[in-house]
């Protein structure tokens, strides 16, 4: 079940909250990994999830550059995420 808080919606499954376009237009572009507004780092859930993201579909230019926003943006909430190298053991 979705709980509407204002334009963000947050999900009580556990999933990260959705942002609706209102609220994601409204976002600063400093609240952006990567360019022309995308990968939203604005949380911790969709900074997680930009790292995810950009790992997957990605270059390898614009992974280091969106792991590097996020990884800034989860440390200045005294949070950390890490991702593992894949191919590395």
């Amino acid at each position: 079940m979705a709980v509407a808080r204002s334009s963000v919606t947050f999900c009580d499954d556990g999933d990260m909250a959705r942002l609706t376009a209102a609220a994601r237009n409204a976002l600063p572009d400093s609240a952006f990994a990567g360019p022309n507004r995308t990968y939203p780092v604005n949380d911790a859930a969709h900074a997680a999830n930009a790292k995810a993201r950009v790992a997957q579909f990605g270059t390898p230019a614009l992974q280091k550059r969106v792991d590097a926003k996020a990884d800034r943006r989860l440390a200045a909430r005294g949070e950390a995420i890490k991702r593992e190298q894949k191919g590395k053991r």
